[in-house]
């Protein structure tokens, strides 16, 4: 009978891809995990791993063994909830998958999740590329696109729409003067187009317009974060999201310019492999960003995008 922690060990190697990186993940020595694993080799009798000095492969009967060892470690996980949810106390771990753009407003919210549930680990990954819910093993997944994620595998949750406003540094915005949608297309920008020179904003009015905006931007980034810091730094006008705009109005680092045009809406949603077998965990975390994430975009939605000065357009 093979050790359940060196199976547990294994498999988190061939999921991070290499022992340095499961050793980080894991905060325990490379050369403990490499220990474990070498002696569950032995007792089995077959190579799970290819070593070298410049990279790992998994051989093809430790990637079968790690297929099994997973729906081992996934079982041994379910029961685990199922005791915990006799004891009426969510626990384990939930990966939760997310866009770069909300985890300014998660870190703001999470803080009371693990205060209510202090049981459950969240393993978070935050990127804009698409997760492979299934492939990945993600548990849950914000997303924010213009149309609900229409995957058959996946189960939905919509909190609502987010859209993002024009922003400017009170110090620019006193460099540069009056802003029109005449003048916009010359004005230093910062973009969230990284790959090419060039970007359009494409605008909506309240009265139901619309326009579009061709401009060359001194900073094309994906990272939000990056965007708000050099708008704040007056390198240039931004387009920013309602969850980034609110704590720079309320705060007058940021100004809004044009405030009646915004982007277009983009619907927020929950994604989740299914209900069937749901763990408890997975189930606190859904149901807590449901009620507060909710909460947190309208009132970022609340923020009254009055500009500094007017402008006649």
């Amino acid at each position: 009978m093979q050790d359940l922690n060196d199976i547990a060990l294994f498999a988190a190697v061939v999921k991070n891809n290499g022992f340095s990186a499961a050793a980080r993940d894991l905060n325990i020595p490379k050369s403990k995990l490499s220990k474990h694993v070498a002696r569950l080799e032995d007792q089995l009798g077959v190579r799970l791993l290819e070593r070298s000095t410049r990279k790992l492969r998994v051989t093809e009967i430790g990637r079968v063994f790690y297929e099994h060892a997973q729906g081992l470690l996934d079982g041994v996980a379910a029961v685990e909830a199922e005791i915990a949810a006799v004891r009426g106390e969510p626990t384990g771990v939930v990966r939760l998958g997310c866009p770069l753009g909300f985890t300014p407003m998660l870190a703001d919210i999470l803080p009371g999740f693990h205060r209510r549930y202090p049981g459950v680990r969240l393993l978070i990954t935050a990127t804009n590329r698409r997760l492979d819910m299934i492939e990945e093993r993600f548990d849950v997944a914000l997303r924010a696109r213009d149309q609900l994620d229409t995957d058959s595998q996946l189960i939905v949750r919509k909190f609502g729409e987010v859209r993002s406003r024009l922003a400017v540094s009170p110090t620019l915005l006193a460099r540069l003067g009056e802003i029109t949608t005449s003048n916009l297309s010359e004005m230093p920008t910062l973009s969230m187009n990284e790959q090419h020179g060039n970007d359009v904003w494409r605008l909506f009015h309240t009265d139901g317009g619309s326009m579009e905006i061709a401009h060359r931007p001194v900073i094309g980034c994906s990272d939000f974060v990056i965007l708000e810091r050099a708008a704040i730094e007056g390198m240039g006008i931004a387009m920013l999201p309602d969850h980034i705009c609110e704590r720079a109005f309320r705060t007058g680092v940021l100004v809004p310019v044009l405030p009646e045009w915004t982007s277009g809406n983009v619907m927020v949603h929950l994604v989740f492999p299914s209900r069937q077998g749901m763990l408890p965990a997975t189930r606190a975390l859904i149901d807590y960003l449901a009620e507060n994430l909710i909460k947190a975009m309208e009132r970022c939605r609340e923020v009254d995008p009055r500009p500094a000065q007017s402008f006649d357009i």
